[in-house]
């Protein structure tokens, strides 16, 4: 009888504690939240672009070394021979001048290389050389020999190139002065006609 009061009074209690517990677990809440808090970064950025443009590039012929123009296939320069090559007898020989440069646009050096585009007709007899000069005209001193006397003309030995500068500012490019040497020999045919066609076909450097 004496602890029944005990156990009401431990009971009566309990509900004090609560609101203590209440408090705690709302201030960690608060806490919490501040924890998460973080400052802006900041932020800076670099671009950089290019410009790119292409150069040009570009070969011109001359017959007389004075006036420079553009020959395409279809309309080849005609060779000035010193002789007229249309009376041709064995022994004889003609020669013909021809220059080529690079234009005043072009912004780049070249390698030329030559060969023989088209022939027709006949040339039976007939051989020829090609030299380059020091200056215009086949009675310059000669430089180089490109092709060696002796070659059948209508063909052109593999490996024929020379070397071309760009000009400086707008000027054009020093030309290339080159001499044709063409040889009749006795096995020329009376009457016979052939034509000849060389391309000078420059790359860039």
């Amino acid at each position: 009888m004496v602890a029944a009061p005990e156990t009401s009074v431990e009971t009566s209690k309990r509900p004090g504690k609560a609101p203590k517990i209440r408090a705690i677990l709302a201030g960690g809440l608060v806490l919490g939240v501040g924890a998460v808090i973080t400052l802006a970064a900041w932020n800076d950025s670099e671009f950089a672009q290019g410009t790119f443009t292409a150069g040009a590039f570009n070969l011109e012929g001359s017959a007389d070394g004075t006036a420079f123009a553009e020959h395409p296939v279809g309309s080849p320069a005609t060779l000035s021979f010193t002789a007229n090559p249309g009376n041709l007898s064995p022994g004889d020989v003609v020669t013909a001048p021809f220059a080529v440069r690079l234009d005043d646009a072009t912004t780049n050096d070249a390698t030329v290389t030559v060969s023989t585009e088209a022939s027709t007709g006949s040339l039976t007899g007939l051989t020829y050389s090609l030299t380059q000069s020091t200056a215009f005209g086949c009675g310059e001193p000669v430089t180089a020999t490109l092709v060696t006397a002796g070659q059948a003309l209508g063909s052109t030995p593999g490996s024929v190139t020379f070397a071309l500068a760009q000009g400086a500012g707008t000027d054009p490019g020093d030309p290339v002065n080159l001499c044709f040497r063409i040889t009749a020999d006795s096995n020329l045919v009376q009457s016979q006609t052939g034509t000849t066609t060389w391309e000078f076909a420059a790359q860039s450097q």
